[in-house]
């Protein structure tokens, strides 16, 4: 029970501390349940050049504990070259772990998921750069070709018509990275730009968007421009799947107001992984296989750890090699404490099934 208890307690730690950076920075956010499907609508006509779609998704409000609908919507890319990865939900150590969205020059993983326009699962088809242009692809991509003439077509097959919006856990999509998904997680990237930010602070603030009062069927879906609820925004026709949320929605997140704030942020500063107590189940022969299981553990857990470790610190020294800007330095380090966390919070996950299953019958 008491181990319970302290995962409980590293869930809510890993929830406040998201909730201590900027509504869009949300960065190791958990969840107990998942989110609703992704609702079905229309896209918007593209306002102009160098717009890129962004489809819209579930984000949470722990202020509520429920969540709200992020408008898809059409940005101006940061930079030529640069395409946009979505956020997405994840199942990981008995919660559901929101994976923050990002601009890079490859589309990276974005958990398997089937957010439309482009965003069929993998990668993007609803678009590509040429000569310092974006080039539109009309078999997905709304676009006016009065206004704008960068356009091709290529017909797109798609034959995954899930609304699942979350990968792993029950229900979920099964979808794993690729090794070149992988990568783009780890080349340059810079995170929401301003517009998007200011788009995801007026959702949060928008009644209409949260999933309690719209079941899935947000009335704002999409708009034409970040920010805008208005000129050119779209309803959702329907909902991609009934919404029944638990009645004890968020008490994942309860229980541990008291607990202090864990400000690691990096895995060299972790304390030392703690060797659970001894085996005592009355048999010595099997007291010695459990004590085995119990080194193996630790031991992996450690040599995972290791290696986290080593890769934080090449990243500080090509972050200090390539002299990013503070904005990069604040993304690193933003990923590096959800990768902390992430470990930590598994390897508390791990420890408490194997002392469950190690547990005399009598006393589980």
């Amino acid at each position: 029970m008491r181990m319970t208890r302290s995962v409980r307690s590293i869930v809510f730690v890993l929830a406040a501390f998201a909730l201590s950076l900027t509504a869009a920075a949300q960065v190791g956010i958990t969840v107990a349940f998942g989110p609703p499907a992704i609702p079905v609508y229309e896209q918007p006509v593209c306002p102009g050049d160098g717009y890129i779609w962004t489809p819209g998704y579930w984000a949470w409000d722990g202020d509520f504990d429920d969540y709200y609908w992020v408008p898809g919507t059409w940005v101006l890319a940061p930079e030529a070259g640069f395409l946009w990865t979505p956020p997405w939900w994840g199942w990981d150590g008995g919660v559901f772990l929101f994976h923050e969205g990002f601009w890079g020059p490859q589309v990276g993983f974005y958990g398997g998921i089937n957010y439309g326009f482009g965003y069929f699962g993998v990668g993007f088809v609803g678009g590509r750069w040429e000569g310092g242009h974006f080039f539109y692809n009309r078999e997905v991509a709304n676009v006016n070709v009065v206004d704008i003439h960068t356009v091709y077509n290529e017909h797109v097959t798609i034959v995954n018509n899930s609304h699942v919006s979350y990968n792993g856990g029950e229900g979920g999509l099964t979808a794993r990275p690729t090794p070149e998904e992988e990568a783009a997680a780890r080349e340059h990237h810079v995170g929401p730009v301003a517009a998007q930010n200011e788009h995801i602070e007026a959702a949060r603030n928008n009644r209409d968007l949260r999933a309690s009062v719209n079941q899935g069927r947000p009335s704002i879906a999409a708009t034409a421009r970040p920010g805008d609820f208005h000129t050119g925004a779209v309803a959702a026709r329907e909902a991609g799947a009934p919404y029944h949320p638990p009645a004890n929605r968020g008490s994942a997140n309860r229980g541990a107001e008291n607990t202090p704030h864990n400000n690691i942020a990096h895995a060299k500063d972790l304390p030392p992984i703690g060797r659970p107590a001894a085996p005592n189940t009355g048999d010595t022969k099997l007291d010695k296989k459990y004590e085995k299981q119990q080194q193996k553990l630790v031991k992996q857990q450690n040599k995972e750890r290791q290696k986290l470790e080593k890769q934080q610190e090449k990243d500080h020294q090509q972050f200090a090699q390539r002299n990013g800007s503070d904005a990069e330095k604040q993304q690193m380090e933003q990923r590096h404490a959800q990768q902390t966390q992430q470990l930590q919070q598994r390897h508390a996950t791990q420890m408490q099934s194997l002392q469950s299953r190690q547990a005399p019958h009598g006393r589980r």
